[in-house]
């Protein structure tokens, strides 16, 4: 079984929230996350994170993580993260979409509790 720290690094790096596969697989049926951003304040549960899911399939042609931190204890998980982006208009050119810092609870080896920051690229 893998660890709480190889479960959200592989989330992070195989692009997993655009594959809603792979999202009803790595998310635990009772996922919460509370979401603070730059923009606000959001809770989403699992069919929010599904839909989200969708959503960025739809917005853009490609997702990359850069991870700059990740570290462990037990079953809670710090990732700080950048998100680039390649829409569909224009494909060529990587964006950068935001930075996040996200700790994880896994449980039964599915992302379960989170709490996130994010601060838009400027």
């Amino acid at each position: 079984m893998e660890s709480a720290l190889e479960i959200v690094r592989n989330f992070y790096e195989s692009a997993g929230i655009l594959n809603k596969t792979y999202c009803l697989e790595v998310f635990h049926e009772d996922i919460q996350l509370e979401w603070h951003s730059s923009k606000g304040h959001l809770f989403l549960e699992h069919t929010d994170l599904l839909a989200l899911s969708k959503d960025l399939k739809h917005s853009y042609f490609d997702l990359r993580a850069q991870i700059h931190d990740i570290m462990s204890d037990g079953d809670k998980v710090m990732i700080r993260y950048t998100y680039y982006v390649r829409t569909f208009e224009n494909p060529e050119e990587e964006l950068v979409l935001a930075t996040f810092f996200v700790v994880w609870q896994v449980k039964d080896g599915k992302l379960f509790k989170g709490v996130q920051m994010s601060q838009l690229s400027n």
